[in-house]
C-alpha cells in the first residue's frame, strides 16, 4: 500500500505549484491564487497520507483523513494535524467558486488580494511541513 515514489512525485509537484503561484499573486489573479492554492494543498496532503501507508480517497478535502489517520502519520506532523485539516476544508469551500464562479458572482471580482495571500500563506505551511516527512521517508 506504501508508494514512497509516488508520495514523493505528488509533495514535489506540489512543491513546483507552489512556486507558480507567485506568478499568478504577480499578476492579480486572486481567485486563481485561491484555486490553485487547494491544488497545492490536495496534493501535499495526498503525497503525506500514501507516504504513510493511506491510500487517500478521490475526493478533494483531506481533512476528515488526516485526523482520522493522525496515529499514521510521523511525529512531526501530528502537532499540525488539526491546522492542516482546517486548511484543507477552508480551502476546498473555495475550489469550484474560484474557478467557475456562479450565476451572480465572477471570481476576479469576489476574490481580493486579502483571500489570495491567506489562501498562498496556507499553501506554503502545508508544503513546508509535509515535504521533509514524505521526501526524507522516500530515500
Amino acid at each position: 500500500m506504501r508508494n514512497p515514489e509516488l508520495a514523493a512525485d505528488y509533495v514535489r509537484r506540489a512543491a513546483v505549484r507552489l512556486r507558480a503561484l507567485d506568478v499568478l499573486f504577480d499578476a492579480q489573479c486572486w481567485a486563481d491564487v485561491v484555486r490553485e492554492s487547494q491544488e497545492v494543498v490536495e496534493l501535499a496532503l495526498k503525497g503525506l497520507l500514501r507516504a504513510y501507508g493511506v491510500a487517500p480517497p478521490r475526493i478533494h478535502d483531506m481533512s476528515a483523513v488526516l485526523e482520522a489517520e493522525r496515529e499514521k502519520l510521523p511525529r512531526a506532523v501530528q502537532p499540525h494535524v488539526e491546522r492542516l485539516a482546517a486548511i484543507s476544508k477552508d480551502l476546498r469551500r473555495d475550489r469550484e467558486l474560484a474557478f467557475y464562479g456562479t450565476e451572480d458572482l465572477t471570481p476576479s471580482s469576489f476574490y481580493a488580494k486579502t483571500d489570495a495571500e491567506r489562501a498562498r500563506d496556507a499553501a506554503a505551511f502545508t508544503v513546508r511541513t509535509v515535504e521533509p516527512a514524505v521526501l526524507g521517508n522516500a530515500s
